[in-house]
């Protein structure tokens, strides 16, 4: 159930002292209804942590000891799906905010910024085709949690974006909360889009990938 999720755990702890460190000058200047730049910048932060925790907790007790089953009987993986749309859906909205607040602190040309962001938005928008053309939005949810057995004999995808690397949702896919930082020009929206981006990596590594080889077996290597 808690598998490796004590690294999990302390490289959060170190990615949240990282963008307290991070976080001076500019970073925190502006606000919006006001709210100061600060505390949007933590809550920002504080909506993938609760994403991932959230996620991390419902795909073990799931896969382990059956429990979202057991609460919620068949409706288990709708009211995962649902809890965790509104999170994922909390990332990009909280960043927009956030760029609100701290728009045009990023010392750089906007017509610069503005074309960082279009080539960042190009992959972006393939992967996330990719992901609901090939690889399907029920398991990108994580329904081989919810029924192994089912996913278990199904080939990796590779396909669109994954035809060209393994991982395209956490490479590519999360390209998209940088887009919203270079459209604002706001230097709190990087920071917490690398947050982001990071930490992404910390539940691959230490709660996707361990759940992966449970289910597929030891030599599985998934396409997320």
């Amino acid at each position: 159930m808690f598998k490796k999720q004590t690294q999990h755990y302390f490289l959060l702890i170190v990615l949240i002292l990282g963008v307290y460190f991070l976080a001076t000058g500019d970073v925190l200047s502006g606000q919006l209804w006001g709210i100061s730049t600060q505390t949007w910048l933590w809550i920002a932060v504080a909506t993938p942590i609760l994403h991932q925790v959230f996620v991390a907790l419902a795909w073990r007790s799931e896969l382990y000891h059956h429990k979202m089953t057991e609460w919620f009987g068949d409706r288990g993986f709708l009211v995962y799906k649902v809890i965790f749309t509104i999170l994922f859906v909390g990332r990009p909205v909280t960043l927009i905010l956030l760029g609100i607040s701290n728009a045009n602190t990023l010392g750089l040309n906007p017509a610069i910024s503005y074309a960082v962001a279009v080539i960042l938005f190009v992959p972006f928008v393939y992967t996330m085709y990719s992901v609901a053309r090939y690889f399907g939005m029920d398991r990108a949810y994580g329904a081989d949690h919810f029924d192994p057995s089912i996913y278990k004999g199904k080939p990796f995808v590779k396909q669109g974006m994954f035809k060209y690397t393994d991982n395209a949702m956490y490479k590519f896919g999360f390209l998209g909360l940088w887009v919203i930082g270079f459209a604002f020009l706001s230097k709190a929206v990087l920071l917490a889009a690398l947050f982001n981006h990071l930490y992404i990596w910390v539940h691959y590594y230490f709660t996707e990938l361990p759940d992966i080889k449970f289910i597929y077996g030891d030599s599985s290597k998934e396409s997320v």
